[in-house]
């Protein structure tokens, strides 16, 4: 079965180590949305190793170097999508780094949690 990240071409990739790489998002909510990537072929996070979260967050860490020097974001939303209840649409696991900016929404507060109603508990 062919997958869009296994298959991505080497040379379209922004930064790499041993383990992960990165490219910007062909879909980006915001410019300079950038993914990391585990080179192994999974889906969930909680499949990765300890070396490759390791890789991803050394990536993650020189990912804000660059978005810093060419888009000089405000803030940064950094996570996972996993299985497709939780977001998930490509069965290989990857990170988002979405740069914010000063305005793109009307109140950042909260950020991805704005997304949904927010659960109220009773315990009473």
């Amino acid at each position: 079965m062919s997958c869009v990240f296994c298959d991505y071409p080497k040379e379209d990739y922004i930064i790499e180590n041993e383990l992960a790489f990165v490219i910007y998002d062909k879909f980006p909510v915001n410019e300079g949305h950038m993914l990391v990537i585990p080179k192994r072929h999974f889906a969930s996070y909680f499949k990765a190793t300890q070396a490759e979260i390791i890789a991803i967050f050394e990536l993650t860490k020189e990912c804000k170097k660059i978005l810093e020097a060419e888009y000089n974001p405000d803030g940064y939303n950094i996570g996972f999508n996993v299985n497709y209840s939780g977001g998930q649409t490509v069965m290989h696991l990857h990170q988002h780094l979405i740069p914010r900016y000063e305005g793109d929404v009307d109140n950042p507060r909260g950020g991805i949690r704005r997304l949904k109603k927010q659960l109220v508990y009773y315990d009473g």
